[in-house]
Formats: C-alpha cells, structure tokens, sequence
C-alpha cells in the first residue's frame, strides 16, 4: 500500500475514533499504562476535554508497581484525573485456578469494579484500549466478558490496528508510541499452575532481576518475559538477543535469586500469547 494511501487510511480511523469519543459525551477508560489504552487516554482527552474523562488503573498484584507508577506519571501529563481502585480477582476460584478462560475472570472483576465507579463519577460508559488486532488474534476470552459487562471499545471500532495506534500516538508526541507489550504477571504464569500473590511477586521481582542484568551486561532487548512454569521458570527475549542472554550467567543467577530453581532461555525468543501454546484446545475457552 503507498504511503499516502496508509496515511489516508489512518487520518480517516482518526476521525471516526474522534466521531465515537465525541458520541460518548463522557468515559471512564480502563488505563493500564501500555500504549493502546494510553492513546485511548489521550485521544478521548483530545475529543471530550480533560473535565469529561477519567483514567482507571486497578490497583492489583498483577499489574507490576513500575506499570502504576507510569501510568499515573503518562495521566498527570495530559492533565487528567487518575483513579486507583483495588480489584479482586484473587478472590475468584476461576481466576486462581488458571484454566484458559482466566482472562475472563479478571475482566469480570474488573468491569464490575469500574462500572459503578464511572456511574458515581457521572460518567456514561468504560471503554478499554481494545484495539483491531486484538479482536482478530485467535485466544482472547477477555474481550467477550469485558463486552458483556458493557465496555465500549472505541479504537476497534474505528479499525485502529496496533501499528496504527504506534503510528499516531508517534504522531501525537506520546512517548508510550514505542512501549514493548506489557501484559499483566498473570500471563507469565503457565495455565493449571495456580495463580496466587507469591507467584505474581516472585516473577514481577525475577523481571525486575533479570532487566537489570541485561541493563549490567549491556544487552538490549525490547521484549522480555520470565514464564512460570511451575517447577521451571522460562526466559523469553527478543529473538536476535536470545544467544547473548543464554551465554549471560549473570541471568539465570537473577531469576533463581528471585525464588525459581531451574532456569532456561528460550530458543524461539519471545512472542506474544506463549501460555497459549501449552493449551491443548485454545478453542474450547473462547
């Protein structure tokens, strides 16, 4: 496609996202700090002014600190008012116990939480930074129970794309244009293995390690994960820096120092969704 013709392509979804925020009259968006929902953030202060719009960041053991901090820092910028409140998926069984539908049972609290939270702001909807790419990925339970709980998501229905959300967040001056995907600690951890506080720390904390390393060793690598997979914990880096890690001692002594005690680099380097792959029927949780 030429240039022109994407740019084209992406001032038009603009427009119909401003058309939709502009319809909304006023939102609660569900902020987790990564770039979809920052530019979501961004874009509805753009359409609807700083005084119709709140940002959401559930304070949970599964969003790591480091993640709160920049998001409450990214809101500060734009001058809108940040919310923090707490979230209990912990206390749900299907959240714990970490079948494929978990993504579910935190969007269910989730959405439960911050529905009546914008009712009592005087807010008329939560939107979340779903965007077009998402609702065509194969595995993503989430998306269904958030909708069924009433979350509007603007960015897909205007056919914003991930890269398109780059491209203009880019556009708009926003520095979360570049941010690596940054799921939430749940996602590290391999499905049947049950989900609890310890573990969410132990690999926030192992990330934390392992980061710093890297950072110690000079290796840069934009996408990093540590998997739980119950006795063993995984390294997932950006593929080209996958030797360099794996050659690292420094690595594996971060993550077994974080509370792991079996360590291995992943040789297919990091991709986004990897606990899917360990689903023996993704279909089934759909």
């Amino acid at each position: 496609m030429p240039a022109d013709s994407s740019e084209q392509d992406l001032g038009r979804r603009l427009a119909d996202l401003d058309g939709r925020l502009r319809g909304l009259g006023s939102v609660l968006v569900a902020f987790s700090g990564g770039a979809d929902s920052a530019f979501l953030l961004a874009a509805a202060a753009r359409s609807l002014g700083t005084d119709a719009v709140v940002a959401a960041t559930a304070r949970s053991p599964s969003l790591p600190i480091a993640e709160r901090r920049a998001a409450a820092a990214f809101a500060s910028q734009l001058g809108v008012r940040h919310v923090t409140p707490e979230t209990y998926e912990l206390d749900r069984e299907g959240y714990r116990a970490n079948a494929g539908d978990r993504c579910a049972f935190c969007k269910s609290e989730l959405l439960e939480t911050l529905v009546p939270l914008a009712a009592s702001l005087g807010l008329a909807v939560v939107a979340t930074g779903t965007n077009a790419d998402d609702a065509r990925a194969g595995f993503r339970p989430g998306i269904a129970a958030a909708a069924a709980r009433g979350a509007v998501t603007p960015l897909l229905e205007a056919g914003l794309t991930k890269a398109q959300v780059r491209a203009a967040s880019l556009r708009w001056g926003l520095g979360t244009w570049d941010k690596p995907a940054a799921a939430c600690l749940s996602s590290r951890i391999a499905y049947g293995v049950p989900v609890s506080k310890e573990r969410l720390a132990r690999v926030e904390r192992a990330e934390v390690a392992v980061r710093s390393a890297l950072a110690t060793a000079g290796t840069v690598v934009q996408d990093m994960r540590v998997r739980d997979l119950g006795a063993l914990a995984r390294v997932e880096v950006d593929r080209a820096a996958v030797g360099q890690v794996a050659a690292n001692p420094a690595v594996a002594a971060a993550v077994r120092a974080a509370g792991f005690d079996a360590v291995e680099v992943d040789p297919r380097g990091f991709r986004s969704g990897a606990m899917n792959e360990l689903l023996p029927d993704p279909a089934r949780w759909r």
